[in-house]
C-alpha cells in the first residue's frame, strides 16, 4: 500500500504547499489589516476551487471523458500563467497600502481593499482551482492504476493535511511580525513563488505543444540531485525549481524574477522617502449594496456541481449505444457500423472456438488505433479508440487460425486520429543486419580478450588477470540484446551459482563469474587455469556459431527494455558481484549495449514516436554521468559503497530511464496481418 501512497502523498504535499502559501498570505494580510470582514471573499475562492477539483474528479470517475496529456498540460500552463498575474497584482497593491501605514491603517487599507470582492475571489480561485485540478487529475490516474488499493487516495490525504499544518504554522508566524516588515516580505516571497509558478506553467505549455523548446535544456541536475526525494519535493513545492529545467523555464523565470523583484524593491524605497503616515485624506468609500452572505459561496459550490451532474448524466457511455463487434474467423467486424468521431467504446465479443487478437486498424495503410490479444472463445471485452475522419476496418487473428479483416467503414469529420503505425519483419531487417555487424566485431574483440586472459592466468599474473577479466567482462556485457540468441553459450559464459548444488564451489560453476570469484578471494592460478581456458574455448565456439543462430526481430525492441531490467535486478543489487566490486562497470557496458540498440532502432522510432527520442537521450546522459562519477580511473565504487544517496540517485535515474523505454516494444511489434 505504501508503494502506491507514497506518489500521492508527495503530490498532495506539494500541490497543497503551493496553493496554501498563497492563500495564508492572503488570509494574514487581511487579518492584519484589521481587514476580516472580507476573509469571506478568500473562502469563498477556495470553496469554489474545491468544488470545481472536486466535481472534475467526479466527470473523471462516472464518465468516458479525459483530457489528452497534451491537453492537461496546455490547461495546466494556462491556469499558472493566469495565477500569476492575479498573485503579481497583488503583490503590487500589497507594496501601495505599506505607504499608508499609520495609526489609521485600519481605514487605509479597508479602502484599498475595495478592489473588489471579486479580485480577493478570483485570487484565492486560481490559486486553489490550478493545483486542485491537478491533484484530481493525478489521483484519477493513480487510483485507476492501482486498482481497489486506497494507497493513493491516503497519501494524497496525508500530504494536503502535511501542507496545510505547514501553511498554518506560517500564518501564525507573519501575525506576530511588524506590518512594514510584513508587507515587504510576504511581497517579496510571493514574487519569488510567482517566478516558479510562471516557470513550471511554461514548462506545462511546453509539454502541451503550445511553446517551442520543451528538449532545450539549460539545467540538468539529475545525475545529482534525486528529484524524488523530500527535500527535491519540498523545494518544487515551495518554487517550483525542479532538477532539470528548459531555456525558456530559466529565462522566464530570471526574467519574472528580475523585473518584477526591482520594479517591487524601488517601490518599497520610495514608500519609504515618502510623505509622512497619515497625512492623505482619508479613503472615501462607496456606499456597497450587500446581498445575504450565504448567496455567493452557496452558487460557487451548486454550479460547478450541476455542471459536473449534466457531464456525467450526458457524457457517461450509455449500454444501448455501444458497439458489440463480433471476433471469428468467420463473422470479424460483424455488428460495426460508422461510429461518430470523438473517444469511442467497442465491445468485442469473440463469436468463435479459437483465442484470438484483434485490431481495430486503418484498411489503407494498416496503422493500428486499438487492440485487445488473448480474447477467449465466447468473452467480451472492451476496446475504448479514439475515431476521427478516415476508414477503419477490424483485424482479426484467431491463434491457430487465418487472419481475416473486415470490411471497412468511412467516418466523416473529426480531425486526426492517433494510430501507431504497424512494423513488419522487413521493416526490422536493417535494423537486424546492422546489429549483427555490431555482436560480431563485439565477439570478435571477446575472444581476443578472453585468450590473453587465459594467458594471463596461465602465466601466473593475476594482478594483469583482473584488469584483463573486467575489459573482456565489459565486452561481454555490453552484445546484451544477443543474450538470448546465444542460446545455453550464455550460461557458459556469464553464468550464475544461483541454483546449483555447491553454489561458487560447484563443478558446473564457470565463465566469467567463477574466475571473478577465484581472482577476488585467493584462489591460486593453477586452480583457475582450466576455468580461464574452457572460457576462451566457450566464446571461440560462440564466435563460430553466432552466424548460423537464428536472431528473432522481435527481440531488437524487446531488448531495448530488458537489457536495463536485468541491470536494475542484478548489477545494480549486487546479485552478480563475486568479489571484484565492478558491477557498475558491467552496467556500464549494459548501458552501452542500450544505446547501441537505440541508434540503429532510430529511424523506425523516429517516424512513430519523434519526442521520444530527445527524452531517452537525455534519460541516458543523466545515468551515464551518474555511472562516470563512479569511475575512478582504473576502478569503480562498488555498489554496497555507495551510499543510501548515491544507490537512490543511480537506481532512480535507471528507473527513469526504464519508465521512458517501456512504450519501444509497442511502438515497434510485429503485428500479425492479414
Amino acid at each position: 500500500m505504501w508503494d502506491d501512497a507514497f506518489p500521492s502523498f508527495l503530490i498532495g504535499l506539494r500541490e497543497g504547499l503551493e496553493a496554501g502559501l498563497v492563500v495564508s498570505i492572503l488570509v494574514a494580510t487581511l487579518v492584519r489589516a484589521d481587514a476580516r470582514s472580507r476573509l469571506p471573499q478568500v473562502w469563498t475562492g477556495v470553496l469554489a476551487a474545491v468544488a470545481l477539483a472536486m466535481s472534475f474528479g467526479a466527470v473523471l470517475t462516472f464518465t468516458a471523458a479525459s483530457l489528452s496529456a497534451t491537453a492537461q498540460e496546455a490547461f495546466g500552463g494556462t491556469l499558472s500563467v493566469i495565477a500569476v498575474a492575479f498573485v503579481t497584482a497583488m503583490v503590487f497593491w500589497m507594496r501601495r497600502s505599506a505607504r499608508s501605514l499609520s495609526g489609521e491603517i485600519k481605514e487605509r487599507v479597508t479602502g484599498a481593499l475595495t478592489m473588489g470582492a471579486g479580485v480577493l475571489v478570483l485570487t484565492s480561485f486560481l490559486a486553489v482551482g490550478r493545483e486542485g485540478l491537478e491533484t484530481a487529475l493525478f489521483l484519477w490516474t493513480t487510483a485507476q492504476a492501482a486498482g481497489e488499493s486506497a494507497g493513493p487516495l491516503t497519501g494524497a490525504a496525508v500530504g494536503l493535511v502535511l501542507s496545510a499544518a505547514l501553511c498554518w504554522a506560517l500564518y501564525r508566524r507573519v501575525l506576530k511580525i511588524n506590518l512594514t516588515r510584513f508587507f515587504t516580505a510576504t511581497g517579496a516571497v510571493l514574487i519569488v513563488i510567482a517566478a516558479g509558478v510562471l516557470g513550471y506553467g511554461l514548462r506545462d505549455l511546453q509539454e502541451g505543444g503550445v511553446l517551442p523548446g520543451r528538449t532545450a535544456y539549460a539545467v540538468d541536475l539529475g545525475a545529482g540531485v534525486d528529484a524524488g526525494s523530500w527535500y527535491a519535493t519540498l523545494v518544487q513545492g515551495v518554487f517550483n525549481l525542479t532538477p532539470v529545467m528548459t531555456w525558456l523555464q530559466v529565462v522566464g523565470y530570471a526574467g519574472y524574477l528580475a523585473t518584477v523583484m526591482t520594479l517591487f524593491v524601488r517601490g518599497v524605497r520610495t514608500s519609504a522617502a515618502g510623505p509622512a503616515a497619515g497625512t492623505d485624506a482619508p479613503a472615501r468609500t462607496r456606499p456597497v449594496r450587500r446581498r445575504p452572505g450565504w448567496v455567493v459561496p452557496v452558487a460557487v459550490v451548486t454550479v460547478p456541481a450541476v455542471i459536473a451532474g449534466l457531464a456525467v448524466a450526458l457524457g457517461r457511455p450509455k449500454p444501448a449505444a455501444a458497439q458489440t463487434v463480433a471476433v471469428s474467423e468467420k463473422e470479424c467486424g460483424d455488428g460495426f457500423s460508422a461510429p461518430k468521431p470523438g473517444r469511442q467504446t467497442f465491445q468485442m465479443h469473440n463469436t468463435g472456438d479459437k483465442t484470438s487478437e484483434v485490431y481495430l486498424i486503418a484498411p489503407d495503410t494498416g496503422a493500428v488505433y486499438g487492440e485487445i490479444e488473448g480474447l477467449a472463445p465466447g468473452t467480451t471485452r472492451a476496446l475504448v479508440a479514439t475515431v476521427a475522419g478516415g476508414s477503419y476496418a477490424w483485424r482479426c487473428v484467431p491463434t491457430g487460425g487465418t487472419a481475416v479483416t473486415s470490411r471497412a467503414v468511412r467516418v466523416t469529420g473529426g480531425g486526426t486520429a492517433k494510430a501507431v503505425v504497424p512494423v513488419s519483419a522487413r521493416d526490422l531487417a536493417a535494423p537486424l543486419r546492422q546489429y549483427r555487424k555490431y555482436v560480431d566485431r563485439g565477439l570478435a574483440a571477446l575472444a581476443a580478450r578472453t585468450r590473453v586472459l587465459a594467458a594471463d592466468i596461465e602465466g601466473g599474473h593475476l594482478g594483469r588477470a583482473r584488469a584483463d577479466w573486467l575489459t573482456a567482462h565489459r565486452t561481454y556485457a555490453s552484445l546484451g540484446a544477443a543474450y538470448g540468441t546465444f542460446e545455453d553459450f550464455d550460461q557458459k559464459i556469464d553464468g550464475r551459482a544461483d541454483g546449483l548444488p555447491g553454489g561458487v564451489h560447484d563443478n558446473d560453476f564457470s565463465g566469467f563469474l567463477r574466475i571473478e570469484y577465484g581472482l577476488w578471494h585467493g584462489e591460486t592460478a593453477a586452480s583457475l587455469a582450466p576455468s580461464a581456458r574452457q572460457l576462451a574455448v566457450d566464446v571461440a565456439e560462440l564466435r563460430k556459431a553466432f552466424p548460423h543462430q537464428a536472431f528473432d526481430p522481435s527481440d531488437l525492441p524487446l531488448r531495448a527494455h530488458e537489457i536495463l531490467e536485468n541491470t536494475l535486478q542484478f548489477e545494480l543489487s549486487g546479485a552478480t558481484d563475486e568479489g571484484s566490486g565492478t558491477s557498475l562497470a558491467t552496467a556500464d557496458a549494459d548501458l552501452a549495449g542500450t544505446r547501441e540498440l537505440l541508434t540503429v532502432l532510430t529511424p523506425l522510432l523516429t517516424s512513430r514516436a519523434p519526442h521520444l527520442l530527445p527524452t531517452l537521450d537525455t534519460d541516458v546522459a543523466r545515468l551515464q554521468g551518474l555511472l562516470d562519477a563512479a569511475h575512478h580511473g582504473g576502478s569503480w565504487t562498488p555498489v554496497d559503497r555507495l551510499g543510501a544517496t548515491g544507490r537512490a540517485r543511480i537506481d532512480g535515474a535507471t528507473g527513469r530511464l526504464l519508465e521512458d523505454l517501456a512504450p519501444v516494444p509497442d511502438l515497434l511489434e510485429i503485428r500479425k496481418s492479414a
